[in-house]
């Protein structure tokens, strides 16, 4: 499992993980595409956004692999601000080819693309 060096490891001041420690001995976890309704907490809001914008931050439009980061947070933007980068794509492995729909990111976060 590929550790993604100097990538945030949690949303600053909260315990909304962005990367895990070790891969588990079972496999990946399986990536899902979660419905996020509207009246989700503001706070899980603002860990999406921030996510969005470290994985904008670190990897901008070029494809990454799923390495550390936490299925759980990526569960929550994949399939729309974060797609698969290759064909056939395995939700359940750590090197899966992942990258942003930077036009769908951009219009659903618009604020994780300001500096």
């Amino acid at each position: 499992m590929l550790k993604h060096r100097g990538f945030p490891g949690r949303l600053p001041g909260t315990d909304f993980q962005f990367t895990i420690r070790r891969g588990s001995p079972n496999g990946a976890t399986k990536l899902v595409a979660r419905e996020r309704y509207r009246d989700r907490r503001p706070a899980d809001r603002l860990a999406d956004e921030g996510f969005l914008w470290a994985l904008w931050q670190h990897f901008g439009d070029a494809p990454f692999e799923r390495g550390n980061l936490d299925a759980g947070r990526l569960s929550w933007l994949f399939g729309r601000e974060v797609v698969p980068a290759e064909d056939p794509f395995d939700p359940e492995s750590y090197e899966a080819l992942l990258r942003i729909d930077e036009a769908r990111a951009r219009a659903s976060f618009p604020d994780a693309f300001e500096d």
